[in-house]
């Protein structure tokens, strides 16, 4: 071979190589993303999480499987995840029967690392998160209008513990753990303006005390209480003051005053005995609890004007509250109760917090401390949604 011939061939070798590896950098993430994909499409997910193995409710490390991700599926891999009170009530049966091992957690953030062939909404790399529910019929009047969550038919699919086929383990199994396979619509776009250890608590916390405020449609000014300033309860008083409300937020913990104050609150009132709520009856136009036990509603209820609204949003036990009709057929209060949020709404409030930045107030905790962090959040401990690293699972 001549001299010539071996510079043409050295030198077609060498431009094939750097063109190559110029491909190759400039594109590791769609490749891999369909490596990956031929993987998970077809297998079922290996996953690790924390989950509750019966009723005294002691999370534990958890090896388990997810279904392989189908044509209409995003994978995500999670990488924060909020702790909800009612992942407390429903591991520890205070809700119903439960079935175990259940995986809780059902404010999920994280990353997009798979998608069906027939997602449109998500694409690898995106950040988005997973609330309360993961399914429905999809079919009926209410989840047609934009509220799943009221599914007529076999009701929503929560994101935890509830029966579904596609699942190896027979139920579904929440967000204390490192990914989770959920139904394009079900997923919530979280902006790239927001780190995902906030946008996490908004998927329940946010979403469950927006969407009946929301509904009554108060002005800016109007005077709106708020009962209970824990993980649900703060997020209602910065999202009340945001949107131009007087805010009164009662609590009966003293040592959280500074912090209510500090949310923007024009009064935080510590709740004694209901000698203490006398001064504030009939003063305001709406109210909302997040309290999550039973307790004494009436002379609460009687803080709103007549004809005016009260939202019950905290689930306590076995959901069974007692309000004195006598009290209520007099202070002509409409009194309801409300769930989370259908996905529309759900996804007007991450957009609304992301561009305002209203973040809630979090605490960051390893796996191995979320047994802890149930206790604190139990004994009114939280400052204010302990928010797990799903590094750490």
């Amino acid at each position: 071979m001549s001299n010539d011939n071996n510079r043409s061939r050295r030198k077609f070798i060498q431009q094939t190589a750097i063109a190559g590896a110029g491909f190759v950098l400039a594109r590791p993430l769609q490749i891999f993303a369909l490596t990956n994909n031929k993987t998970v499409m077809s297998k079922n997910i290996k996953s690790r999480g924390y989950a509750g193995k019966d009723v005294a409710g002691q999370m534990v490390p958890w090896n388990f499987e997810r279904r392989p991700v189908g044509d209409n599926d995003v994978l995500i891999e999670i990488k924060y995840s909020g702790i909800c009170h009612s992942d407390i009530h429903t591991i520890k049966g205070h809700w119903g029967q439960q079935k175990y091992p259940q995986v809780a957690g059902h404010e999920i953030a994280g990353i997009i690392t798979a998608v069906g062939k027939n997602v449109t909404k998500f694409k690898v790399g995106d950040q988005a998160g997973v609330g309360c529910m993961v399914n429905s019929c999809m079919q009926c009047d209410s989840c047609k209008s934009g509220e799943e969550h009221h599914c007529e038919t076999g009701g929503m699919v929560g994101t935890y513990g509830t029966p579904e086929a596609s699942s190896p383990s027979g139920i579904t199994q929440g967000g204390y753990s490192n990914n989770i396979v959920v139904t394009e619509h079900f997923a919530i776009k979280i902006p790239k303006n927001i780190e995902l250890k906030y946008a996490a608590p908004l998927l329940c916390a946010g979403i469950t005390t927006y969407s009946p405020m929301m509904k009554v449609n108060f002005k800016k000014g109007d005077k709106i209480g708020v009962i209970g300033i824990g993980g649900l309860g703060h997020m209602a008083v910065k999202l009340a003051v945001f949107k131009g409300a007087e805010v009164y937020a009662f609590t009966t913990s003293p040592s959280k005053i500074k912090d209510i104050k500090g949310f923007g609150a024009k009064e935080a009132i510590v709740i004694k005995s209901a000698e203490d709520l006398k001064p504030y009856k009939g003063k305001l136009d709406f109210m909302i609890s997040t309290v999550p036990y039973a307790y004494e509603m009436s002379p609460y209820i009687d803080c709103v004007k007549k004809y005016g609204y009260f939202t019950q949003v905290g689930q306590p036990i076995n959901g069974e509250l007692t309000i004195n009709n006598f009290n209520m057929i007099f202070n002509r209060v409409n009194f309801n109760g409300s769930l989370i949020g259908g996905i529309p709404e759900t996804q007007e409030v991450m957009d609304y917090c992301a561009e305002n930045k209203i973040y809630p107030q979090i605490e960051i905790i390893n796996a191995s401390q979320i047994n802890d962090a149930w206790d604190k959040v139990v004994n009114k401990e939280a400052r204010y949604r302990y928010v797990i690293d799903a590094s750490t699972f």
